[in-house]
């Protein structure tokens, strides 16, 4: 299915934010070379979002934002490693938006006590699992409270393409949050970094949300 930007999303989702040490960054950050480079640092961020509509239909995804990234006078966040649960999603984000989505089963599951078991697997290999308890008041979450808030990506729809280019996208949304609490993190760090070694800043478990992907900006 071909699905040309603008997108709009909507969905649950966990939003574990970090600030991820640049060795560990280095180490298992999954750097594409033009983001090696460009690499910063400060915030980055994991997301695991079950996405109930979309413009190619339900999906899940799981991506790893190691930080802000400074390509020439722009600084932005970039996605280093990403896998979605749906075929034409992985298709239309590198397509779309320059996003290296990889295709990965996920299995998401809630349990009696309210939290929710996440298990993300590819070929049969589970590589990340973890369990999230919200707890605390809900309380509204918006992109509008981090002006600028802004992904580059390397185009991926020109293979063999000098030079490759980048792709600039300004996404918002806006849903409800409480905070989470994380346990049972199981991570294989051939498929994405290990979670275990991190101490977050905050976890957020997200409802409801509405998210908007524009037409990238050429760079």
């Amino acid at each position: 299915m071909i699905a040309p930007p603008p997108w709009t999303l909507t969905g649950d989702g966990l939003i574990l934010i970090a600030h991820f040490p640049e060795p560990f960054v280095r180490a298992q950050g999954f750097l594409a070379p033009y983001q090696q480079t460009a690499y910063r640092g400060w915030i980055g961020t994991v997301m695991l979002v079950d996405y109930k509509t979309s413009a190619v239909g339900p999906y899940r995804e799981l991506l790893f934002i190691p930080g802000l990234f400074r390509f020439g006078d722009t600084t932005s966040f970039s996605i280093s490693k990403i896998y979605v649960s749906s075929e034409d999603s992985v298709w239309n984000g590198r397509q779309n938006w320059g996003i290296p989505k990889e295709f990965a089963d996920f299995s998401f599951e809630t349990n009696a006590d309210g939290s929710r078991s996440i298990t993300v697997s590819q070929n049969g290999q589970s590589f990340l699992s973890l369990r999230a308890k919200p707890w605390g008041p809900r309380f509204p979450i918006t992109t509008k409270l981090m002006p600028g808030f802004r992904v580059m990506q390397e185009r991926l729809d020109r293979p063999g393409y000098e030079p490759p280019g980048l792709l600039l996208t300004r996404p918002s949304a806006s849903g409800a949050a409480r905070l989470s609490t994380l346990s049972g993190v199981e991570t294989d760090i051939r498929f994405f970094p290990d979670l275990s070694q991190i101490k977050p800043l905050a976890v957020l478990s997200v409802e409801n949300f509405r998210m908007t992907f524009p037409v990238p900006e050429a760079r």
